[in-house]
């Protein structure tokens, strides 16, 4: 992968995209288990009265494989300069996390909405339920770097860069 010094336009809106599709998708969820037994019960199939919480997941999850691919291709920054190695480490393992959770949560919705598989349910909710703590961790600390740090790492996914 390519050495930047930030994140390319496309790189920038596919991360605030997926931002507002995460947050819209947990706060749409609320009525999903009533419309899942719904679902089970009147053996609908396909995509035919979808849910929001529904497609805002299958959103997510269409843009997160393609940021994926975009970052592996494109590359991304490096760590922030001034980052000793214990910080450098924890970001590249936040990342992978939320990369990991933002895959795993919308696909565990998946088969658990279009595959009937119930017990695939709960592991989407807790999946969903971490994704959050861990994507407000993952802002508090960009916050952090901004307001305290005074760094340019929040700046490198508001600007584009080389």
């Amino acid at each position: 992968m390519p050495e930047q010094t930030g994140y390319s336009r496309l790189q920038i809106a596919l991360h605030w995209l997926i931002a507002v599709l995460i947050f819209a998708a947990f706060f749409t969820h609320e009525t999903m288990e009533k419309a899942f037994e719904a679902r089970l019960a009147s053996g609908a199939g396909g995509i035919e009265g979808n849910p929001p919480h529904v497609w805002l997941g299958g959103a997510a999850f269409v843009l997160i494989l393609v940021r994926i691919v975009v970052r592996r291709i494109s590359g991304a920054p490096g760590p922030v300069a001034g980052s000793s190695p214990l910080m450098a480490t924890a970001a590249e393992w936040g990342h992978r996390l939320l990369y990991f959770l933002m895959a795993a949560a919308p696909l565990l919705g998946a088969i658990t909405w279009y595959g009937g598989v119930e017990a695939a349910g709960d592991v989407h909710e807790t999946a969903g339920k971490a994704l959050m703590i861990v994507a407000l961790g993952h802002a508090a600390v960009a916050l952090w770097h901004h307001y305290v740090k005074k760094d340019d790492a929040m700046r490198r996914m508001m600007k584009p860069g080389d």
